[in-house]
């Protein structure tokens, strides 16, 4: 059972991982567009821009790069394309194209970008 205090707690590593993806990326030239954006199909955590791209990016702190990815089962991927769908027309203006990043976050590492982490509509089982 997860208790208030074990959920602050993840929230609060969670905001810190966006914040520092969020500072990674501005320092390679993204511009923040949006943070925590809801959609009906889910959340995206940061909508950035990339030159004329729109990046939805997916940001997952974990302890080990394994453990982040494994943490977009299909599932989470399925949920992050029907958000990003729903959220491109209200944010692409001038952008054309899209694509959907992750960002890893791991205690006292480097952040490891994956651009263009797998493409919009790919089949999830």
């Amino acid at each position: 059972m997860t208790t208030r205090s074990t959920r602050k707690s993840r929230e609060a590593k969670g905001r810190r991982a966006e914040w520092i993806a969020a500072a990674w990326l501005w320092l390679r030239g993204y511009r923040l567009l949006g943070r925590r954006v809801r959609a009906a199909g889910g959340e995206i955590d940061l909508v950035m821009r990339d030159g004329d791209s729109l990046v939805f990016v997916e940001v997952k702190a974990r302890a080990t790069l394994d453990s982040g990815l494994l943490a977009l089962h299909p599932a989470a991927r399925r949920r992050i394309d029907a958000a990003s769908r729903q959220l491109a027309p209200h944010w692409s203006r001038g952008c054309v194209s899209s694509r959907i990043d992750v960002v890893v976050i791991r205690p006292w590492r480097w952040p490891v970008h994956f651009k263009a982490a797998w493409r919009e509509g790919d089949r999830w089982n």
